[in-house]
């Protein structure tokens, strides 16, 4: 099939170019304003959470939101009391009541201290909206009012929200302006050819573009997070790089070895086409298991991460064979002297390569070398047995967003505002007053529950009940709380909501989409990885490995982001725990890539196996056929996806630096040292499947017809 594409495309290369450079023009001027279009607003909520049904239940009840929107801080520059600080105060209380959206205002209480910073020098007022407002125009207009008044700051959810829409797409362009550079210079060493080198991004530009223009499109259908605009970039960017590399590395060794260019270019779709083909199906499948998962941050990421893996396997396989057809020879231009004789030497095939000899060291001493390094990995991930989990406020922000400078000032001034606060939703009527009024006294006897406040009266049939906690929002005292204010029994249906609710209900939720999610990755992977090998223990081997891989990677993001190491070269503040949903998102992310790099290697050796080489020989031509080539498409990869490291929004830089870390850890040590080793221990039985099993594959296994055994992917 993969050679009758390329028979195809370099009979019409110059065509395809043309068509193609349309195309991408069309998708960037339609795919490029998706970024504007995409929001982060509920993203990491389940929309069948208790808490979010409360949301409602009391949104429809009152015509309100049942938390406060929005919230002005206020620098008196005075005490509260004086006839200066009270003139600001109202100024800004003015300025709240006369917006349009705005359904209430909450304002400073002298009596209680509410609202009133300890040293009483300022203030703070909050506003709730209107059921059906655009909360996020209105916050964003009453924003750039309230701010006209001097000393006051505005925060609160809904310009939280705003602002990490904004900061994603100020690192975005951060990223591509520092990863693009970097890439091309490291590309000219790695290619050794002006021409070849920009190719990789081409195609990674033209991945990242349709992949764009598909996400607007979707996003008409289901809304999309802003927060996958990241993940399509790095992602697109490394995968191309990583295909662009195998492709043009086997397109020039076929032209080393006096082929023609029509002929080269079958020969490289046979070999390396397929496996970028199968690479991008078991990236696309770890991708996919995402979408089992309510929240649509992780929904969108499943969505964003599967299309790009897709979309660059595609331009791949069609827009590269067209450059190199047109190209030919030409591939190698403005290429010096010096790196035009290392093309030579690379093109050789020697099997005394660097590659080939440490494979052989290794496969002398595999129990050791296998035991040594497994351990290694083990002990790197120990410290994710303790990992603690928080949610998405403002803190995730630069100190210097408003919206972070409002929630710090909060837990730091005011005594009492960092507590936990729930809304409870009671389908109850004016008849059931004494039933409410015994069920708040019931609530009240609650451990850590420190005021229990039922509205005076319903809202048609529901009835809103306030409780307080005297812990923190997320602390575990707090969480129990919620769970104890559900265990009370009541003569009606009751919903609790807030902030430390919804917390509670996510993790809820993830933990129970969770063993779905896995079961998908794990099958696909298995499956795909059967289908390209024929045997059953090689899948469940790469299985095995990517775990200890992804073990690895987490365990030292808890070292650095839980435990606060680092902060001043990353540029962030530990919150002492990591979002919720980012291990989900690692897992599926790292899990894909180590197949990834898998298949690459596997096929290499499967090739030299059917070849008729011995076991132990086949594993060290295929690591030194692909050794280089894996490690530099994982460092390309590493800048790639890691520019996200530099994202002022502290769990997009967890991505960066945790895929990063994952890629390392799997071209160095898993590769060269766990792949070689545990080859050798295993023998022929790498390559045992029942016999059922064999004949199926021998029926509708992915082999390309007249693929070379000795191609070298």
């Amino acid at each position: 099939m993969l050679g009758g594409l390329a028979t195809f495309i370099a009979r019409r290369a110059r065509r395809i170019l043309v068509v193609a450079a349309v195309f991408v023009a069309v998708a960037g001027s339609f795919g490029g304003p998706v970024v504007g279009l995409l929001d982060a607003e509920d993203d990491f909520d389940d929309p069948a959470a208790e808490a979010i049904r409360a949301h409602d239940a009391l949104l429809e009840a009152t015509g309100a939101e049942p938390a406060p929107d929005i919230v002005a801080l206020v620098r008196l520059g005075a005490r509260v009391d004086t006839p200066t600080a009270q003139a600001k105060l109202e100024r800004v209380e003015e300025i709240l009541r006369a917006a349009p959206a705005v359904a209430y205002v909450n304002v400073p209480d002298p009596e209680s201290g509410t609202g009133i910073s300890g040293d009483s020098r300022s203030a703070v007022l909050s506003a709730g909206f209107e059921a059906g407002a655009p909360r996020a125009d209105a916050a964003l207009a009453l924003q750039a009012e309230l701010e006209r008044v001097p000393g006051v700051v505005v925060g609160g959810a809904v310009v939280a929200q705003e602002q990490v829409g904004e900061q994603v797409s100020e690192d975005l362009a951060r990223a591509e302006m520092l990863a693009f550079p970097i890439l091309f210079v490291l590309s000219l060493f790695v290619f050794r050819s002006v021409v070849a080198a920009l190719l990789p991004l081409a195609v990674g530009m033209t991945s990242i573009l349709v992949t764009f223009a598909l996400m607007r499109v979707i996003n008409e259908i289901e809304p999309m997070s802003v927060f996958a605009i990241n993940l399509i970039t790095g992602l697109g960017l490394g995968l191309s790089i990583d295909y662009s590399l195998f492709m043009v590395s086997r397109f020039r060794e076929e032209l080393e070895r006096g082929s023609s260019t029509p002929d080269a270019l079958r020969a490289t779709m046979r070999s390396a086409g397929r496996t970028v083909l199968f690479s991008a199906l078991t990236v696309a499948a770890a991708l996919a298991a995402l979408i089992v998962f309510r929240q649509r941050f992780l929904f969108s990421m499943g969505i964003g991460g599967a299309l790009v893996a897709i979309t660059a396997a595609v331009v791949s396989l069609t827009l590269l064979p067209a450059l190199l057809a047109a190209l030919g020879p030409r591939v190698n231009a403005l290429s010096p002297r010096r790196w035009q004789v290392a093309l030579h030497r690379d093109a050789a095939q020697e099997r005394a390569g660097f590659w080939y000899r440490l494979s052989q060291a290794v496969m002398r001493r595999p129990g050791t070398i296998a035991g040594t390094t497994a351990l290694l990995l083990i002990l790197a991930g120990v410290p994710f047995l303790r990992i603690e989990f928080t949610g998405v406020d403002a803190g995730v922000l630069p100190a210097e967003r408003s919206a972070r400078v409002v929630s710090d000032a909060l837990a730091r001034d005011f005594p009492g505002s960092g507590r936990t606060s729930l809304y409870l939703a009671l389908d109850a009527g004016r008849e059931d007053a004494a039933a409410v009024a015994e069920y708040a006294e019931r609530l009240r006897e609650l451990p850590g529950a420190t005021a229990v406040t039922p509205e005076p009266e319903p809202r048609g049939d529901s009835w809103r009940i306030d409780v307080v906690g005297d812990a923190g929002l997320l602390d575990e005292r707090s969480r129990a709380l919620v769970r104890d204010v559900r265990a009370v029994e009541a003569p009606f249906d009751v919903l609790v909501g807030g902030f430390t609710a919804n917390f509670v209900d996510q993790q809820a939720s993830l933990a129970a989409h969770l063993p779905v999610a896995l079961l998908l990755l794990c099958a696909t992977t298995l499956v795909l990885l059967f289908l390209m090998t024929g045997s059953v223990v090689l899948p469940v081997k790469t299985l095995l490995m990517n775990l200890l891989t992804v073990s690895a990677a987490f365990g030292v993001l808890v070292l650095v982001f839980q435990d606060g190491r680092f902060e001043d070269l990353l540029g962030y503040t530990s919150q002492g725990a990591l979002e919720s949903s980012q291990p989900i998102l690692l897992f599926a992310v790292a899990f894909g890539l180590s197949t990834d790099y898998g298949v690459f290697l596997l096929t290499r050796i499967k090739e030299a196996r059917d070849a008729g080489l011995p076991d132990d020989e086949a594993v060290a031509v295929g690591l030194e056929r692909t050794g280089r080539i894996i490690t530099f498409a994982a460092l390309l990869f590493c800048i790639a996806i890691g520019a996200f490291a530099t994202s002022e929004v502290i769990f997009v830089k967890q991505v960066g630096v945790g895929t990063a870390l994952a890629v390392l850890i799997d071209a160095t040590l898993v590769r060269a040292l766990l792949v070689p080793s545990l080859m050798a221990l295993l023998g022929r039985w790498n390559w045992w499947a029942p016999a059922p099993l064999a004949r199926l594959h021998a029926r509708i296994g992915l082999e390309e017809a007249g693929a070379g055994a000795g191609a070298r992917t």
